[in-house]
């Protein structure tokens, strides 16, 4: 039976799939695109220089923000219930709330970001984490 805490899971995913989206698509648009996302002047340099370590990075975070989109279809029970689920949502969702609520320690280094930037991907980052979490632990005997 689906609840409230399934939807809200799977809005969730759709929050992890969307931001892994923005990333890659970054590869496809440029500089620009990085600068936009706040990944800050140098990685945005380097990918416009042609180095290899700004498409490895981010690859790796689509990688990273694709698989928690499947553990929140997972818990949401879209998908197959996967080993470690609960675990995993649950580092998840605190992973996205520190990142919200500590950006002010982030701040220093990537100095070219706005204070519009940080509030908005803040916000962006508790709302996915406080998903998450109501998500998880409504869930938490069920899976």
């Amino acid at each position: 039976m689906f609840t409230t805490a399934n939807s809200i899971l799977i809005i969730a995913a759709l929050f992890d799939a969307a931001a892994a989206i923005a990333h890659l698509a970054c590869l496809a648009i440029g500089g620009s695109a990085f600068r936009f996302l706040g990944a800050g002047e140098r990685l945005a340099g380097e990918f416009e220089a042609g180095k290899i370590q700004p498409i490895l990075v981010t690859i790796l975070i689509a990688f990273i923000l694709f698989s928690w989109s499947i553990f929140a279809l997972s818990g949401a029970g879209v998908v197959a219930l996967l080993p470690f689920t609960k675990w995993i949502l649950m580092a998840v969702s605190i992973v996205l709330i520190i990142r919200a609520l500590g950006f002010s320690l982030l701040k220093p280094y990537f100095p070219e970001n706005s204070m519009k930037f940080w509030l908005i991907s803040s916000g962006i980052c508790f709302v996915m984490g406080i998903a998450h979490l109501y998500g998880v632990m409504s869930l938490w005997n069920q899976l």
